[in-house]
């Protein structure tokens, strides 16, 4: 048993990430940044360590300060939680060659699996369907219009080292198509200090569905089932629910399908730890391989509200060496997950940093919130937008749904911009509570004269 973890981490993760331990039994450090000083997981922690200034270069990015924090506090072991270095495999080794166990993938997987142009070849060696697409990474815009023009446009553009979005541009034509490959390569060399680029085709009105796995030290590896985040504003999930609408009233083959399809990609990188296969999947029920994130998934409270399965637990039980001793479970229920952003939805999502006046969480049956928000916070401007996720249980979708709409409107944040009255926007809306939505919706919801009569309603 770990006697004490320290968590690479901040916000809500790294409370959530200290829940599960002291529930164990086991002592937390935290880390923290200037701005960072009064943040919940700080106070709640066991110990605390400043590491650094506001940018995450300077403090939550920074390997060596993180190693410094570890020593000084005599700790077992490190969870990175998700963003930071959560995938860095260069971490994961130095954690390894200070005698602290990292709690996630090993870094032979995460190599495996290190960029999206990586995990398609194994993809693809795993039997596993991807998208017509370019062998590897394109080198010139001659061969991205010869490879445009073998598969057929549309097409998308995406960074080998991509995420959140950034450095994915869809092409409908050639003139497009030179423009979007230049962008992405700065884009993605800025972002991601990688500017290679690969094109697949573009899969028009999208799902965009993913499989959580667990896997333990004794090659076990089990699937708990798939969440559907096609709700998504350039790139980034804004809802998620599960189980997904698309395969519950069209097409339940597929979760069968696509769980062995992830259990095949996991074993062929001989993964390790809590990790999430992604997929699109379009309206005839055809699925694809886009990735693998090798680390806990923001949106892993709905599985846990349907399976009963603490997957941060679960994660610090496989690092300790303990066999799987869970099947794959059944999905019980229903949940919806929204991530409650400081952004103004209605200008492009603008971030809104700024100092929380008042701050109400809702509450009741079937409603959980997991947040590191409180009244007289400062949302610093350093770090990503999300002020908490609300997450609500039913035990069918219907049910779900309205737990949900009636906590979005009890929810009370003032002092700066959020998204929750764009979320009960959506969550009226009657495409969404049919089920019936794709990557699109967003953009859509927000186009032409749907935009007005939405910041109406709002």
């Amino acid at each position: 048993m770990f006697e004490k973890i320290l968590v690479a981490n901040r916000g809500e993760i790294a409370l959530r990430i200290m829940r599960t331990c002291r529930e164990m039994g086991i002592r937390t450090v935290a880390v923290y940044s200037e701005p960072d000083a009064n943040s919940m997981h700080v106070q709640l922690a066991d110990e605390a360590i400043c590491i650094g200034k506001g940018a995450s270069s300077d403090s939550y990015l920074r390997i060596d300060r993180l190693i410094s924090a570890a020593e000084i506090t005599d700790v077992d072991a490190i969870h990175p939680g998700y963003g930071f270095l959560s995938e860095n495999s260069h971490f994961a080794d130095v954690c390894q060659s200070c005698n602290i166990r990292f709690i996630g993938p090993s870094s032979k997987a995460m190599n495996a699996l290190q960029d999206k142009q990586v995990s398609r070849s194994l993809a693809k060696k795993a039997g596993v369907p991807l998208p017509p697409g370019s062998d590897g990474i394109v080198e010139s815009e001659q061969e991205a219009l010869s490879v445009a023009k073998k598969i057929g446009y549309p097409v998308m553009i995406k960074a080998v080292a991509g995420g959140g979005g950034r450095g994915m541009r869809v092409a409908h034509n050639d003139i497009s198509m030179i423009k979007g490959y230049h962008t992405c390569r700065t884009e993605a060399d800025k972002a991601f200090g990688n500017a290679g680029v690969y094109i697949e085709k573009y899969i028009e009105n999208p799902h965009h569905i993913e499989i959580q796995i667990l896997g333990d030290n004794k090659g076990n590896i089990v699937s708990l089932g798939e969440r559907d985040c096609s709700i998504q504003r350039r790139h980034q999930k804004l809802i998620e629910e599960t189980p997904s609408p698309l395969i519950e009233n069209k097409f339940k083959s597929l979760r069968k399908a696509m769980s062995k399809a992830a259990i095949r990609i996991a074993e062929a990188a001989q993964y390790t730890n809590a990790g999430t296969v992604e997929f699109i999947a379009d309206d005839d029920g055809n699925f694809y391989f886009l990735e693998v994130n090798k680390r806990v998934q923001v949106e892993h409270p709905i599985t846990e509200e349907v399976t009963g399965i603490d997957i941060v637990k679960q994660q610090i039980l496989i690092a300790m060496g303990e066999p799987l001793k869970i099947g794959t479970p059944t999905l019980t229920g229903h949940a919806i997950e929204c991530r409650i952003n400081a952004e103004d939805p209605f200008d492009n999502f603008r971030p809104s940093p700024g100092r929380i006046e008042m701050y109400y969480p809702a509450g009741g049956q079937g409603i959980r919130v997991d947040s590191h928000a409180y009244a007289g916070y400062t949302i610093p401007p350093y770090y990503d937008s999300m002020i908490g996720k609300l997450i609500a249980y039913g035990k069918d979708r219907r049910e779900a749904m309205e737990r949900m709409s009636r906590a979005l409107g009890e929810y009370m944040i003032t002092g700066i911009k959020t998204t929750l009255p764009f979320q009960q926007a959506i969550l009226q809306d009657p495409n969404f509570r049919r089920g019936v939505y794709s990557t699109n919706f967003v953009e859509e919801l927000l186009s032409g004269g749907r935009r007005e009569l939405i910041e109406e309603k709002a």
